[in-house]
């Protein structure tokens, strides 16, 4: 398999450095708030403009300073530029904050060691510029449908608590003979009326142990393989994960890292069980001796597309390359899939709650017919 090198000027440094990144690759990494994936979308872009036009890295890092309205991030480039001036690296910078992944800072480390840290800043721009519009698609694709879901459950609450109730009163006073599709529909009603209670209170708590959950592996593991297995929507979001693993594979075999250590960085900058084991197993596969191409073949997860243009790589030698028109066509089909969700799921959840509301109508029409009929 063709992998790629990272040249070092001495032996005992490129020692320190595989043994700084085998330590690292041991350790959790946590995102702060207050540098999120938006804010480090315009730092790399605003830094490689200012890179790119001639000014110096610490002097750019004031100026991106300057720039900030609120005071944490002020003092989070304020810390950066006083670091820098001390002597240190951006590498090293980047390195000793945890807002910052092994996968930017090693990228920077290259960056500053072959003096091209403004092409490398250009792309950690691009990444995570596309690695938001990924996430807004999935937000878009989920919020009408979800805003129709509310607006269906909320009709069929109102119609069990206010409207069954009275109708129910009628049915009593006249003593009629109820069919079974209305006394379930009232059995509904009382159950929502008896415990309707305890099911917003549930829904609440739920919402709020739902991110403490998210923290425990076995949960995080439990909800990603759920996920995959939702029809369609699954297909969506394991795309949205391979359009993250492309871009980042072809940024850092751009760099000349090797594919192995690439493939090790981007498994703990993606949190996806079913791509993180994937991952895995294809490391395991590498050290084995077996092609890159081979190891991905053996796992779902990966498809045939990808499989066949990798093994193009390997002969080629143009990995990052071909991971790069991967990516595009993956962050395309991302598009695609989105709006394709909100296309169908908004018919089938208007199709579903007038279903329901027909069927509510219908059980409390039926035994009116009889009453009709009585006093008739």
């Amino acid at each position: 398999m063709n992998s790629f090198r990272l040249d070092t000027p001495k032996t005992k440094e490129s020692s320190k450095d595989n043994l700084r990144l085998t330590t690292l690759l041991k350790t959790e990494i946590t995102f702060g708030s207050i540098f999120n994936n938006r804010k480090k979308e315009d730092f790399y872009i605003e830094l490689a403009v200012l890179l790119k036009a001639g000014i110096q890295l610490k002097d750019a890092i004031v100026l991106l300073e300057q720039n900030q309205k609120k005071q944490p991030v002020r003092d989070f480039f304020h810390n950066m530029s006083e670091s820098l001036i001390a002597g240190q690296s951006l590498f090293e910078v980047l390195q000793e904050n945890k807002a910052f992944t092994e996968y930017e800072y090693y990228s920077v480390k290259i960056g500053e060691e072959t003096g091209s840290l403004p092409r490398i800043v250009t792309e950690l721009g691009k990444f995570y510029a596309q690695k938001n519009i990924q996430r807004r698609n999935l937000i878009n694709a989920m919020a009408y449908p979800l805003i129709i879901l509310s607006t269906a459950v909320l009709v069929v609450v109102f119609m069990l608590r206010m409207v069954v109730p009275m109708f129910e009163d009628i049915f009593k006073q006249n003593g009629v003979e109820l069919p079974a599709i209305t006394r379930a529909i009232i059995t509904c009603a009382n159950f929502l009326k008896d415990y309707g209670g305890f099911i917003i209170v549930l829904t609440i708590m739920s919402l709020f142990l739902r991110k403490l959950l998210l923290k425990k592996l076995w949960f995080k593991v439990l909800a990603d393989k759920m996920i995959q297995r939702i029809p369609f929507f699954g297909v969506f979001v394991t795309t949205v994960y391979l359009a993250q693993f492309t871009q980042a594979v072809s940024l850092l075999t751009s760099s000349k890292i090797a594919m192995l250590q690439s493939i090790q960085l981007v498994r703990r900058m993606i949190h996806f069980t079913p791509l993180n084991e994937a991952l895995e197993y294809v490391e395991k596969q590498v050290l084995a001796g077996v092609s890159l191409h081979e190891s991905m073949g053996q796992n779902k997860i990966f498809d045939n597309k990808m499989i066949s243009l990798v093994r193009v790589a390997e002969e080629t030698n143009q990995t990052a390359f071909i991971f790069e028109r991967l990516s595009e066509q993956y962050a395309q089909e991302v598009q695609q899939k989105s709006k394709m969700i909100g296309t169908l799921i908004e018919p089938f959840i208007i199709i579903i709650i007038g279903l329901l509301v027909g069927i509510i109508l219908i059980a409390m029409y039926l035994p009116m017919f009889k009453l009709s009929t009585v006093i008739g």
